[in-house]
């Protein structure tokens, strides 16, 4: 496959829960296990964010997987924390999806702070669904495909089968408390057909046409896979 295959991974430009002093950004794990599988079948990998420069790691995502060798490798790939310090910014995109096969929303709680409702991140996403290019999240990154929009209005969730963070899963590491709506409910407000794991943690991830989704850190290497699949399936 040709390098010059291009992937737009949008991450949060968020450092705090809102108003509460709580450091977050985007899940170590989410970004990492994109980064491995997608680079294996060739992709050149675009990193942007709503205000550009550096987006953050959420550094409990990094201390909790410092184990697992996709993290490590991760944290120790120059060339990719290179582009994450120094992230484009979605506005530089906008008007440019022909130059992308597909756009990745990783997690971690950031995006549920300046993603949602990011009117270039909703324009770029809008237009790159609208010319037939793949468009995914993973955990709380789902929350950024929530308001985008068909050219008729109609909600690109509504009706689809897709999955995203659970309640549960949210209750119980106890940080509901700091999100600003649920992002189970949400999916399900604009009309999604909601899917997560029979298990409490277990990988889930959902295809339906050019829309891929992934429910939690579990499910990343599954959802990148499944983000490639899509790419091939629909001849991008």
């Amino acid at each position: 496959m040709s390098a010059s295959k291009k992937i737009l991974i949008i991450l949060t430009s968020a450092t705090k829960l809102g108003h509460h002093d709580r450091p977050t950004g985007f899940y170590a794990e989410e970004v990492a296990e994109p980064v491995a599988v997608l680079t294996k079948h060739g992709y050149e990998l675009v990193f942007a964010s709503p205000k550009g420069g550096q987006s953050h790691v959420d550094a409990y995502s990094v201390e909790s997987t410092k184990d697992k060798q996709v993290v490590v490798a991760f944290m120790n790939n120059k060339a990719i924390q290179d582009k994450i310090r120094n992230t484009h910014k979605v506005s530089e995109f906008v008007g440019r999806e022909s130059e992308f096969v597909a756009i990745l929303y990783p997690g971690g709680h950031g995006p549920m702070f300046d993603l949602e409702h990011d009117a270039d991140a909703l324009k770029l996403t809008e237009d790159a669904y609208n010319s037939g290019k793949v468009v995914s999240g993973v955990c709380h990154g789902v929350i950024a495909l929530t308001d985008v929009k068909l050219p008729d209005g109609t909600n690109l969730i509504k009706g689809k089968n897709v999955t995203a963070f659970s309640d549960f899963e949210e209750e119980a590491i106890n940080t509901h408390i700091y999100m600003p709506k649920s992002l189970e409910l949400k999916v399900k407000e604009v009309g999604g057909h909601y899917h997560k794991a029979d298990q409490a943690w277990g990988a889930k991830v959902v295809t339906d046409g050019r829309v891929v989704t992934g429910q939690n850190p579990a499910s990343a290497h599954d959802f990148a896979e499944a983000v490639h699949a899509a790419i091939v399936a629909h001849h991008l």
